[in-house]
């Protein structure tokens, strides 16, 4: 927020800050008895999507960046396995997945590519 670096510039970092928003708007739809498990995991697999971005993004290491996006892309990977679930179990009634799914298929291009790079 007050520092001004590189992980600003990297067009995944903003596609996966509206990636966090929109998931915390799919968590706030969840059933109340789902707000330690599922929701609470959805949150903060999406925070680290976000955060493991700005993090690598600010490593002088290839190999360091690499192991960054490559943990913000399992974390991807793990929100949408649990919103598999939640639909599953019909628990987000009432939300559209659609803005998320597209989030999460450009997220996780632009994370293989920079990973490919």
């Amino acid at each position: 927020m007050f520092l001004t670096l590189n992980h600003r510039n990297l067009e995944v970092y903003r596609y996966s800050r509206n990636f966090v928003a929109e998931c915390y708007l799919l968590a706030k739809n969840l059933p109340i008895e789902e707000r330690f498990a599922l929701s609470s995991q959805i949150r903060r697999a999406a925070l680290s999507v976000h955060l493991n971005i700005a993090e690598g993004a600010s490593r002088r290491s290839p190999a360091e960046r690499r192991r960054f996006y490559e943990i913000a892309r399992g974390s991807l990977i793990e929100v949408d396995t649990a919103i598999g679930l939640a639909t599953d179990l019909n628990l987000l009634n009432g939300y559209s997945t659609e803005t998320i799914g597209k989030l999460i298929i450009k997220c996780f291009s632009l994370l293989s590519g920079l990973l490919k790079a």
